[in-house]
């Protein structure tokens, strides 16, 4: 019989096993429920975390997209490249390994050795495996395999999931044809933004969206080939169509050099529009810039100064004044004045770039001789606000807007700022400002039968699915009527036929132009001049004009009488009717008299 002392241990022993089954059975619970939050529910994204430490993403960069002329001819484009690294502590240890495989439409995962992988990787890359082997053995984190393969050779070394190996993308932005338009297309920053030009200010039209490949792999650097594994495709950048012809494009920037050079000139441009719709086909600049290398070339000619230099336009502006007179009523082509050496109004003395007597002419005589003084005494028909309203009618101080960066409005100040002097000036273009293509795009207006369009760069964009989409049509106004802007064509063909522009002329088509020189302002802060401006502008053919070139030439070097743009703008409109071919001339050329005594008194 049990003594009471060894029941009362019996007892304790008791008492403490069912305390320790109780204490384990707590454990397990709180063991569980921890088991079950972390797995189950993942409270605290363990799981989450252990995932994003084992996905790797590797970027597939977009392709900006192209920048082409009319015609589809590349002037800009993008060569997406891959370079190929490998951590050689993952590449070099293992002896197999799993991946995917694509059989059909079917999914399977192989097993593939070392060195299958090793030949299949040099295969992809067209390398020897010998050089493969070299490339991925080691104890290196980081070394190139292969740089700058294509798109393609990078897709099939994906595909092969070789441990450790990752591809990182590149791009190159290359201009096919060099300068040709290079200022117009502009250039990127290593960045691959657009720094200048078109791609510049079409850059989100060009940019393209990376894309991503995102897929798992293991401690070892194995990717795991049942695991995640997504592919973003890029989304490449849309195509800008521009509506130069690169091939007039090129002859004209030759033309503008040798003009420029011929004058030892600071600068020359020259612009092609085509009247009818106001497409630009042509935009050139001296010393132009090539974009595969722009730091060769001094940033101020990195630009278009077609739209961004604003410089007095001279007579060339005397054009619009006609325009304002015919359409008000005032005066006619055959018109009369009689025009002493000089002309004073309202104390201020006008004179003319050439000593003449009193002379009896012509309202078209005074555009054809280009006379200050005439016309000032015609424009008197004009109230100062008239003169006003008729230069922001044909869009002086309103710039272009033809997708460039950088586009001057030019000065044109209010009537009510003008003093005595400016506000006759301003009829033949002096004492305001405007940009080269503001003069093209008034002289467009008189060519399209008095309807203004406004000039057209960016023609539209084609994106990936090769579906191109056409620039919205671009505003129109009737500037004049279609019968004033007859008769001022007549006048600026009687420029060529009677008047001083006759070097202007082309065998076999009629032209009609006018010139302009202005003082240019001295650029060193002192007050004054030092050099002039010397420009043309015209259009052909006259009996239906299609195109309209204007070329301005920057402080020429040399006598002024002697300097002229009539052969370069002979030379770019004669190719430009050569290549669009437009049959010779119809219809007789206009020939309006210069002198009173000429007309038999049919003048107003």
């Amino acid at each position: 019989m049990a003594t009471p002392t060894k029941r009362i241990e019996s007892s304790r022993a008791t008492a403490r096993l069912r305390l320790g089954v109780g204490v384990m059975l707590v454990l397990l619970l709180v063991i569980g429920g921890r088991l079950f939050l972390v797995q189950g529910l993942d409270v605290g994204g363990y799981a989450q975390a252990a995932l994003n430490k084992r996905l790797q993403t590797t970027v597939l960069p977009a392709e900006r997209g192209e920048i082409v002329d009319a015609s589809g001819k590349v002037l800009a484009q993008s060569v997406i490249r891959y370079n190929i690294t490998v951590d050689q502590r993952l590449a070099t240890g293992f002896k197999d390994y799993q991946r995917r495989q694509k059989d059909g439409d079917e999914t399977t995962v192989v097993t593939v050795t070392r060195g299958q992988a090793l030949s299949e990787l040099a295969a992809a890359l067209g390398m020897s495996v010998d050089a493969v082997t070299t490339a991925v053995t080691g104890d290196k984190p980081f070394n190139y395999v292969a740089r700058n393969v294509a798109p393609d050779v990078e897709a099939r070394v994906s595909d092969l999931a070789f441990p450790g190996l990752y591809s990182e993308g590149t791009s190159q932005r290359v201009y096919p044809q060099g300068a040709v338009a290079g200022n117009l297309v502009g250039f990127v920053g290593s960045d691959g933004t657009g720094l200048a030009g078109i791609e510049q200010t079409q850059n989100g039209q060009l940019s393209g969206r990376d894309g991503k490949r995102i897929y798992e792999i293991g401690a070892d650097g194995l990717r795991i080939p049942v695991a995640t594994d997504e592919l973003t495709p890029a989304q490449n950048g849309q195509t800008v169509k521009l509506t130069i012809n690169s091939d007039l494009q090129y002859f004209t920037q030759q033309a503008v050099q040798a003009q420029t050079n011929k004058y030892s000139a600071e600068w020359g441009i020259a612009i092609v529009m085509d009247a009818s719709n106001g497409n630009i086909l042509a935009m050139a600049d001296s010393n132009a810039m090539d974009p595969n290398d722009p730091g060769k070339s001094a940033p101020k000619d990195r630009g278009v100064r077609s739209v961004t230099a604003a410089y007095e336009p001279g007579s060339v502006e005397k054009t619009l004044t006609m325009s304002a007179l015919i359409q008000e009523g005032k005066a006619n082509p055959l018109s009369e004045y009689t025009i002493p050496p000089t002309v004073t109004i309202d104390g201020q003395t006008f004179a003319d770039a050439f000593t003449h007597g009193t002379e009896k002419r012509t309202l078209a005589g005074i555009l054809g001789y280009s006379m200050n003084t005439g016309t000032v005494m015609a424009g008197q028909a004009l109230s100062v606000q008239d003169r006003y309203d008729w230069l922001t009618k044909f869009g002086i101080g309103q710039a272009p807007d033809i997708g460039l960066p950088g586009e001057a409005t030019g000065t044109l100040a209010t009537p009510d700022k003008w003093d005595d002097r400016q506000k006759n000036t301003v009829l033949f273009g002096q004492g305001l400002t405007q940009s080269t293509l503001q003069t093209v795009r008034a002289y467009q207006a008189v060519a399209n039968n008095g309807v203004m369009i406004q000039p057209r760069l960016i023609d539209g964009y084609i994106g990936g699915d090769g579906v191109e989409h056409h620039s919205p049509a671009q505003s129109t106004s009737q500037v004049i009527s279609k019968e004033t802007a007859q008769q001022v064509k007549d006048m600026l063909e009687s420029d060529v036929t009677k008047g001083e522009v006759k070097p202007a002329a082309i065998d076999g088509y009629r032209i009609g132009a006018k010139t302009g020189t202005s003082e240019a302002p001295r650029e060193d802060g002192v007050p004054g001049f030092d050099g002039v401006t010397s420009s043309l502008i015209g259009m052909a053919p006259m009996e239906n004009p299609k195109y309209i070139v204007a070329v301005v030439i920057q402080r020429p070097k040399g006598d002024i009488f002697g300097i002229g743009n009539a052969d370069v703008f002979h030379s770019v409109m004669a190719q430009t009717l050569r290549l669009y071919s437009v049959p010779p001339s119809t219809g007789t050329p206009a020939e309006f008299p210069q002198y009173a005594d000429q007309t038999g008194g049919t003048g107003n």
